[in-house]
């Protein structure tokens, strides 16, 4: 009885080791850890209004790291998952490439704001390592699948049409 019950959270953590070594994993898991350091420095500062980038960014990849582990993105197929996970850290990046030159730009005296300025830099950077690999990611899988041109669309349309009218007759 007892092998039963820490079946589920053995089978998660077996989860979450196999999804940390994938290079998706790993992007997620570095993108929380930075994150967490961020909101620790911005914590410890002066001013600690900057923190809100770092945990919506903190969460938001708490998120999308669940459901890509759990694999929920292939349960769930109302959200395209690719497009939302490529806007996320594509804002991202660019929120935290303008708060972090804010901030080190103007955190004389503040050490602990400028090293968060300093993480928000190299967060920046991750993330826009991470958008750029889901943009290959997205464009590799748009050449996979072929649009149907019109001309072939018009005449299976037509047809159809067609073969309704007769069934109708």
């Amino acid at each position: 009885m007892a092998e039963t019950e820490a079946t589920p959270f053995a089978n998660c953590l077996e989860r979450l080791k196999s999804y940390v070594r994938t290079r998706k994993g790993t992007i997620l898991a570095a993108e929380i850890l930075i994150s967490f350091i961020i909101i620790i420095c911005y914590a410890a500062s002066l001013y600690g209004g900057y923190s809100a980038v770092a945990i919506c960014e903190m969460v938001f990849a708490i998120l999308f790291f669940v459901i890509f582990m759990m694999e929920l993105d292939k349960q769930i197929q109302v959200v395209n998952w690719p497009w939302s996970d490529l806007f996320r850290a594509g804002i991202g990046a660019l929120l935290y490439l303008i708060t972090s030159l804010i901030c080190v730009i103007g955190g004389a005296g503040d050490g602990a704001r400028i090293a968060g300025g300093v993480f928000g830099l190299l967060a920046g950077i991750l993330f826009g390592y991470d958008t750029y690999t889901i943009f290959l990611e997205v464009k590799s899988n748009r050449q996979h699948t072929a649009a149907p041109t019109g001309v072939c669309t018009h005449i299976q349309t037509y047809t159809r049409v067609q073969q309704l009218i007769y069934k109708c007759m």
